[in-house]
C-alpha cells in the first residue's frame, strides 16, 4: 500500500539514499586494497602444494581483474540508485514466477552472508531508517531492490565480482576480509542517514508499535514490513515459490510414507533391532526401524494402499479435486521430487516463522531464568503449530505439522544442548516443516540434508558446557547457518545441503584452532607421511636391488634403516633438498662399495672415499636417533662387508647398474605410488619426538597392536566417525570424555581431545579394536533427530488422536 506524500518528503527520501550510496561507494576502493593485501598474504604462506597454487592463482586473477571489479561495482551501485525507492517495484514483482538455477542460488547465498553480517551489526539503525523512509514515502515496505537494504549492496558486489571474471571460490576465501572492511562503513552510513533525517524533523521519536505490526495477508493495509531482510522477504518468497501449471497451485501430495502394510493399528514405538552385525550397523537398523514405525503409524491413521507399492491415498483439496497423497517414491526407493503445495499454506508457515522470530527476540531480551525462557519458546512454537494445523489443507499436512512439532519439542527439551544453541535450533522448526511438506522423504531417510545438519550440530554442541558455547565462534556459526536457511525458504533441501557442507568445513577449522591441537596435528601428519614414505622407499629399493648381487647385510640395512633415513630427510629438507639428495647418493655408493673390487683402481677409490661414506652413514642414522652403540653395531657390520668386497669375496656389480640406481634414487618420488592403505605404519611417542624434537608428554599415543587382526566392519566404522562427535574413552583404566577433532589425510591417524587438555592420537587399527571392545563408546547411541522421532512416536502411541486433532 502507498499513501500520497508531498514532493518535499519524497525529495528528502531521495537525498537520504544519495548520501547513503555516496558514503558506501567510497568504501569499494579501500575494500579492493584490503582484498589485495589479503591475497598477497595468502600467496606468501607456506602450505600444501594445492593450497599454495590456489592462493597464487587467486592473487594473479585479482591483480588482473580487481580494477575491473571496482569499476563495475561503483558503476552498478550508482545505477542501483536510479531504480530505488517508492515501494512500487516490490509490489508489482511479488507474483513473478521463474526458475532459479543452481549457480544463482549459490551466488545468492554468498551475498546473503555479507548481508546478514550487516543486518547483525546495524539492526537498530537499519530498523529506524526503514521506518523513517516508509513514513516519508507512505509505504508499508521498502522496495525489494532498495539501495538501503543490505541485500542490495551485497548482491551487487557478488554479481559484479563474478561479472569481472573472478570466482565464487575466491570470494569465499576473502569474505572475512570483505566483511571486516565493509561492515563498519555501512553501519556508519546508516547512522549518518538517521541523523540527517532527524535533523530534518523526520520521526525524532520512533513508535515501536509500527515496527512489530504486520499485514494480515497479501496486499492488506495497515502493517509495517517487519524487521526486513530475511524477515519480510521470506514470507513473500515462500508464497511465490514452488508453483507450476497456471495461477492456481495444485495441492501438494501429502505425507510421504510409501510401502507400508495396513492392517491393525501398529504401535508407534519401534521394536529393538534383532539383527546381528557391527554396533554401527545395529544403530542404523534401529534408526531405520524408527522411521518405518512412523511410516506405518501415520499410514494406518490417514489411509493408504495395502498393496504396499506406492502407498498412496486420496485426499480432497480445497477446490474439491482429489490428489494422490503419500507417494514416498518409486519402487526403487529413489529420491522424491519436491512437491508443490498450497500457496496460502506456504504463506501461513512463512508468517508463523516471522512471528516466532520476533517473539523469540523478545523472550531472549527479557528477564528470567533460562529454563523459563526455553519454556516460553516451546509454548509459543506449540501455539503456532496448532494454528497451522487448523489451516493445513490436507490430513497429511496436519500430520506433518504435528510430527515436526513433536520432534522439535523433544529437541528443545534436550538439556544437554546449551541454552544459547537451543534458541537457534528452535528457529529451524518452520524451515524444517516447509521442507518436510515439500519433500516427504525427510521422514523416510537418515540422509536428508535437514536431518544431517541438525544431527551434526546437535552431536557437536552436546559435549560442551554452556560457558564454552556462549559467545563462541561455534555459536556464531550455528546462528549464521540458521539465518542463511531462513533467507532462502524456496530452495528446499539445497540450502540445507550447502550449509551442512559449510558447517562441516567450519568444524574442521574450529576444532583444530588451538596451538596444542595444531602442533599435534602437524607432528602426527608428518609422522604418517614419514612412515608412508619409508614404506614407499623400501618397496622401490627392493625393486632396484632385485637383480643385483648385494649381500643380505647391506639389503637389510637399506630396507630397514636407510629407507627411514630418506623419508625423514625428505620431510625435513624436501625431496630434492641438498641433504636429501646427498643421502640418496649414499645408498648407491654403499651398494657399489659393497660389491667386489678385483682391480687396483676400484680398491684405491674405496680407500679414498670410505671415511666420507662412513661419516654420511653416521649422519643419516643420527636423523633416526641411532647413535652410540647401536650406530657402531651397524657400522661394524657394514665395515666387515666392505672388507670382504675389498678382497673380492663378494660379487661384482656392473657400473652401469650402479649409475642407473643412482639416477633412479635421485628422482625416487617419481617412481613411488601412494600406499596410504598400508596397515603396518609404525607409530609411537618416540617417532613423534624424533621427527621434530617435540616432547610427546601431552600426547597419549595409541598405536596399532603388533600382529593383531582387525575386523573389516570395525575398521569401516572407524573410518566413518564424524569430526565433532563426542565419545567416552576408556584408556589405561581411565575414562575420559573426548571429542573427535581430526583425521589424517590417509585415515591412519585419529586425534581425540579431552576438556583437560590431553590429546589421544589413535591409529586406525587400534581405534577399530577400541570400538569393538567398547573402550571407545559414542556419547549418544542415536542421533538427535532419530531420538526426537522416537520420543514423538511414544507420545503419538499414547495419544494417537493428537495426530490430526
Amino acid at each position: 500500500m502507498s499513501i500520497a506524500r508531498s514532493a518535499s518528503s519524497l525529495q528528502l527520501a531521495r537525498e537520504t539514499r544519495e548520501r547513503f550510496v555516496a558514503a558506501t561507494e567510497g568504501a569499494i576502493v579501500p575494500l579492493a586494497r584490503a582484498i589485495r593485501d589479503r591475497l598477497t598474504s595468502l600467496a606468501s604462506e607456506a602450505g600444501n602444494a594445492r593450497a599454495m597454487q590456489e592462493h597464487r592463482d587467486d592473487f594473479v586473477a585479482f591483480q588482473g581483474q580487481g580494477t575491473r571489479w571496482v569499476s563495475l561495482a561503483q558503476t552498478g551501485w550508482r545505477k542501483a540508485l536510479a531504480g530505488s525507492g517508492g515501494g512500487v517495484a516490490a509490489a508489482s514483482s511479488g507474483l513473478r514466477l521463474e526458475l532459479i538455477g543452481d549457480e544463482e542460488v549459490e551466488s545468492n547465498i554468498l551475498s546473503s552472508r555479507l548481508a546478514q553480517v550487516i543486518h547483525d551489526k546495524a539492526s537498530f539503525e537499519l530498523s529506524d531508517l526503514r521506518l523513517r523512509i516508509q513514513h516519508l514515502e507512505g509505504t508499508t515496505e521498502l522496495d525489494a531492490r532498495d539501495v538501503l537494504k543490505p541485500e542490495t549492496l551485497a548482491k551487487l558486489l557478488v554479481e559484479q565480482w563474478l561479472g569481472a571474471g573472478l570466482s565464487r571460490g575466491m570470494w569465499t576465501r576473502v569474505q572475512d576480509t570483505v566483511q571486516q572492511a565493509l561492515v563498519d562503513v555501512v553501519v556508519k552510513a546508516y547512522k549518518d542517514a538517521n541523523l540527517f533525517l532527524v535533523a530534518n524533523g523526520v520521526m525524532q521519536e520512533i513508535d515501536l508499535k509500527s515496527f512489530v505490526r504486520r499485514t494480515g495477508g497479501s496486499g492488506a493495509p495497515g502493517g509495517s514490513g517487519g524487521s526486513g531482510g530475511p524477515t519480510t522477504s521470506s514470507a513473500s518468497m515462500a508464497r511465490d515459490s514452488g508453483m507450476s501449471g497456471g495461477p492456481h497451485s495444485a495441492q501438494r501430495p501429502g505425507f510421504g510414507f510409501a510401502g507400508s502394510q495396513q492392517g491393525s493399528v501398529p504401535s508407534a514405538v519401534a521394536p529393538p533391532a534383532t539383527t546381528g552385525g557391527s554396533p554401527l550397523m545395529i544403530a542404523r537398523q534401529r534408526a531405520q526401524t524408527a522411521l518405518l514405525s512412523l511410516k506405518r503409524f501415520v499410514t494406518a491413521r490417514i489411509g493408504g494402499d495395502t498393496g504396499g507399492g506406492a502407498g498412496q491415498y486420496q485426499a480432497a483439496n480445497p477446490e474439491g479435486r482429489t490428489t494422490d497423497v503419500g507417494g514416498g517414491g518409486g519402487a526403487g526407493g529413489g529420491p522424491v521430487a519436491p512437491r508443490v503445495f498450497s500457496r496460502t499454506f506456504a504463506g501461513a508457515i512463512a508468517d508463523a516463522e516471522v512471528a516466532y522470530r520476533m517473539a523469540a527476540t523478545q523472550f531472549m531480551d527479557g528477564p528470567g531464568e533460562q529454563a523459563t525462557l526455553m519454556q516460553q519458546t516451546a509454548v509459543d512454537l506449540r501455539k503456532r503449530s496448532a494454528e497451522l494445523k487448523k489451516r493445513a489443507p490436507t490430513t497429511a499436512d496436519k500430520a506433518t505439522v504435528e510430527i515436526v512439532a513433536l520432534m522439535f519439542q523433544a529437541i528443545l527439551a534436550e538439556e544437554r544442548i546449551p541454552f544459547s544453541a537451543r534458541v537457534w535450533f528452535a528457529r529451524l522448526q518452520m524451515p524444517v516443516l516447509r521442507v518436510a511438506i515439500a519433500e516427504p522423504e525427510f521422514f523416510g531417510t537418515l540422509q536428508h540434508p535437514a536431518r544431517m545438519l541438525i544431527d551434526r550440530m546437535g552431536s557437536c554442541v552436546m559435549g560442551f558446557d554452556a560457558a564454552a558455547i556462549t559467545g563462541s565462534a561455534l555459536e556464531g556459526e550455528i546462528r549464521r547457518v540458521v539465518q542463511v536457511i531462513e533467507q532462502y525458504p524456496e530452495t528446499g533441501q539445497r540450502v540445507f545441503k550447502l550449509v551442512f557442507d559449510e558447517f562441516v568445513a567450519f568444524l574442521n577449522r574450529y576444532l583444530t584452532q588451538s596451538d596444542t591441537t595444531q602442533r599435534v596435528m602437524s607432528v602426527a601428519q608428518q609422522v604418517e607421511q614419514k612412515e608412508t614414505m619409508a614404506i614407499q622407499y623400501t618397496i622401490e629399493l627392493r625393486k632396484m636391488l632385485n637383480d643385483m648381487p648385494v649381500r643380505d647385510e647391506i639389503r637389510e640395512f637399506l630396507f630397514k634403516i636407510w629407507a627411514e633415513v630418506l623419508a625423514i630427510a625428505a620431510l625435513r629438507y624436501g625431496a630434492q633438498g641438498e641433504q636429501t639428495v646427498m643421502l640418496k647418493r649414499v645408498a648407491s655408493e654403499l651398494v657399489w662399495a659393497a660389491s667386489a673390487k678385483p682391480n687396483r683402481t676400484d680398491r684405491a677409490r674405496v680407500i679414498q672415499d670410505l671415511p666420507q661414506l662412513l661419516q654420511r652413514l653416521r649422519q643419516g642414522m643420527a636423523l633416526l636417533g641411532i647413535v652410540d652403540e647401536p650406530q657402531e653395531a651397524h657400522i661394524k657390520i657394514i665395515g666387515a662387508t666392505l672388507s670382504d668386497a675389498f678382497m673380492s669375496k663378494t660379487e661384482a656389480i656392473p657400473q652401469a647398474k650402479i649409475e642407473a640406481m643412482a639416477e633412479r634414487l635421485t628422482h625416487l618420488e617419481d617412481f613411488v605410488t601412494d600406499v596410504g592403505g598400508a596397515s603396518d605404519l609404525p607409530l609411537d611417542a618416540h617417532s613423534i619426538e624424533l621427527l621434530l624434537g617435540v616432547d610427546a608428554a601431552s600426547i597419549e599415543v595409541v598405536p596399532d597392536a603388533a600382529g593383531a587382526k582387525v575386523a573389516e566392519d570395525m575398521l569401516a566404522w572407524a573410518h566413518e566417525l564424524q569430526v565433532g562427535n563426542w565419545f567416552m574413552l576408556d584408556h589405561n583404566d581411565r575414562v575420559s570424555q573426548v571429542q573427535f577433532v581430526w583425521r589424517s589425510d590417509r585415515k591412519q591417524l585419529h586425534l581425540f581431545a579431552s576438556a583437560d587438555g590431553r590429546s589421544f592420537l589413535i591409529q586406525a587399527g587400534r581405534l577399530a579394536m577400541y570400538l569393538q571392545a567398547g573402550l571407545l563408546v559414542p556419547a549418544e547411541e542415536e542421533t538427535l533427530t532419530v531420538r526426537a522421532t522416537r520420543e514423538a512416536l511414544a507420545k503419538l502411541d499414547a495419544n494417537p488422536e493428537r495426530l490430526l486433532n
